[in-house]
C-alpha cells in the first residue's frame, strides 16, 4: 500500500466532517470541564456503522471459538483487500480524532480495543457472549487493569494484586490499580492479578485475569485523576477489598503463565496503534504551523521565509511521511492476516512517539509565545503527545524489547 485509496479518502472526509461538527466545538469542555467523551464517541460509532461492523466480527469470532471448544478446526480467516479495508477503516478515525483530541482515542481504544480484545482473545464463548459485544460497540465502557502503584514498567514482576481460591471454587480478589484509562466510568473491568500459591516465589506465580462489573461489593473506582495531558481520557484508580469472583469470571477458565497471559498480544496491538495516533498529531501540527508561518510577520516578512522555520516545517513533513508509511504497513499486514511481533510493534511505537513529541514541540516553537498559550491548539497537542512516550511501555522499555529481540536472533 503506497497511498490511501479513493474509498479511504471518502471515509476520511466523512470522519473529518463529523469531527468538525461534533468534536471541535466541544474540545474546551472535554479538556477543561467535567465532560466525559463517551456520548460523542458513541455517536461517532453509530454514525459510521462501526457498531454493525463490530457485531459482524463478533459473530464470526464467536463461531470460531465455539468450534474450537467442540474440538473442531475453525475455517481459515479471510485475507486480502477486505481485511485491509477493515484495518484502514479502524485506523482513519484514530488519525482524525488525534488531530483535535487524542484523549478520545485512548478512551475509545481501551474500551473497544484492549478490554474487548482481551475477552475476545482469551475468553470462553460464554464470556464472549456475556461481556464482549457491549464493549465492542461502546454500549458499555471497559477498562484493562494491569498497572499498580509502585510497579510502573515492571508490571508483572512487581504485581501485588492477588486472587485466593476458596473451597467453593470462587476467588477472593484484593489489590489496587492506578493510571487506569476509563477507570472512573468503566462498566466492565479486566482485572489482572496473581494467584496466591504458598511456597511459590511471587514473581513466578500464575497470572489470572477476571472480568468484573461496576458495583460489585468491595470494588471501588476513584474520581478522574488530574494529569498533564489527555484530559478528555478519564484516568483513575481501582481498589479491591475481598471482592468475590465466581469461576465464570476467570478469563478463559484458567490461570496462565506470564508468557501465556495474552499481555504480549495486547501490548503489541496497543503499541502499533500509537503510529496512527502520532500521525494525527503530527499532521495537525504541520497544518497549523504552515498556516501560522504564512500569516505571522516578523521583521517585515512572513516567518515562513526564514530558513530556520523552513527547516522545522521540512522535518515535520519527513515525520508525517514516515508515520504514514508505518500506518500503511499495519494495513498491509492486516491484508495478509498478520500482525506485528512485540519487537516490531515496540520499534514502531518508539519512533512514532518520539516523532510526535518532536514535531509538537517544534510547532510550539514556530508559534513562539503564542504556542505556550492554551488558546492555541499546539499547546494541547504538545501536552498530549508526551504520553505516547510513557504509556504502553516507556521509550526505555521499547528500546530494551527491540535490543533483546535483535540479540536473540541467530
Amino acid at each position: 500500500m503506497i497511498e490511501w485509496s479513493e474509498q479511504h479518502q471518502m471515509i476520511r472526509d466523512a470522519v473529518r466532517k463529523f469531527i468538525d461538527a461534533e468534536v471541535a466545538p466541544h474540545v474546551e469542555e472535554l479538556e477543561h470541564g467535567d465532560t466525559p467523551p463517551y456520548e460523542i464517541l458513541r455517536k461517532m460509532v453509530r454514525t459510521f456503522g462501526m457498531d454493525e461492523l463490530a457485531r459482524a466480527r463478533f459473530r464470526h469470532q464467536l463461531e470460531r471459538r465455539r468450534a474450537e471448544e467442540r474440538g473442531e478446526t475453525p475455517g481459515e480467516r479471510p485475507r486480502g483487500e477486505g481485511r485491509a479495508d477493515s484495518a484502514a477503516a479502524q485506523l482513519i478515525p484514530i488519525i482524525e480524532l488525534c488531530r483535535y483530541c487524542p484523549g478520545m482515542v485512548t478512551a475509545m481504544g481501551v474500551s473497544m480495543g484492549l478490554t474487548g480484545a482481551a475477552i475476545m482473545g482469551k475468553g470462553t464463548s460464554e464470556q464472549m457472549e456475556r461481556w464482549a459485544l457491549p464493549l465492542l460497540t461502546l454500549e458499555k465502557i471497559g477498562a484493562w487493569a494491569i498497572t499498580e502503584p509502585g510497579s510502573g514498567s515492571d508490571a508483572f514482576g512487581s504485581m501485588k494484586s492477588t486472587a485466593r481460591l476458596r473451597e467453593d471454587g470462587s476467588y477472593v480478589l484484593n489489590g489496587s490499580k492506578t493510571f487506569i484509562t476509563n477507570g472512573p466510568y468503566a462498566d466492565t473491568i479486566v482485572f489482572i492479578c496473581k494467584l496466591e500459591e504458598p511456597g511459590v516465589d511471587p514473581k513466578d506465580r500464575k497470572i489470572m485475569s477476571f472480568v468484573l462489573d461496576r458495583g460489585m461489593p468491595g470494588l471501588s473506582q476513584s474520581k478522574p485523576l488530574r494529569k498533564m495531558g489527555l484530559h478528555s481520557s478519564p484516568t483513575g484508580e481501582l481498589f479491591l477489598q475481598d471482592v468475590v469472583a465466581g469461576p465464570e469470571r476467570l478469563l478463559g477458565g484458567r490461570a496462565r503463565s506470564r508468557a501465556d497471559s495474552g499481555a504480549k498480544d495486547t501490548f503489541s496491538m496497543e503499541r502499533s496503534g500509537v503510529a496512527a495516533m502520532a500521525l494525527g498529531i503530527v499532521d495537525r501540527c504541520l497544518e497549523l504551523s504552515l498556516k501560522y508561518a504564512r500569516e505571522r510577520v516578523q521583521f517585515g516578512r512572513p516567518i515562513g521565509e526564514f530558513q530556520l522555520i523552513q527547516e522545522k516545517l521540512a522535518r515535520m513533513e519527513v515525520a508525517r511521511m514516515n508515520l504514514q508509511n508505518l500506518v500503511f504497513r499495519v494495513v498491509e499486514l492486516a491484508a495478509h492476516g498478520q500482525g506485528m511481533s512485540l519487537a516490531e510493534a515496540s520499534a514502531m511505537k518508539l519512533y512514532a512517539a518520539r516523532a510526535a513529541v518532536e514535531v509538537a514541540m517544534e510547532a510550539v516553537q514556530v508559534y513562539g509565545g503564542n504556542g505556550y498559550m492554551a488558546e492555541y491548539p499546539v499547546e494541547q497537542l504538545a501536552r498530549d503527545a508526551k504520553v505516547l512516550q510513557i504509556y504502553a511501555g516507556t521509550d526505555e522499555i521499547q528500546i530494551s524489547a527491540i535490543a533483546r529481540d535483535l540479540l536473540s536472533r541467530a
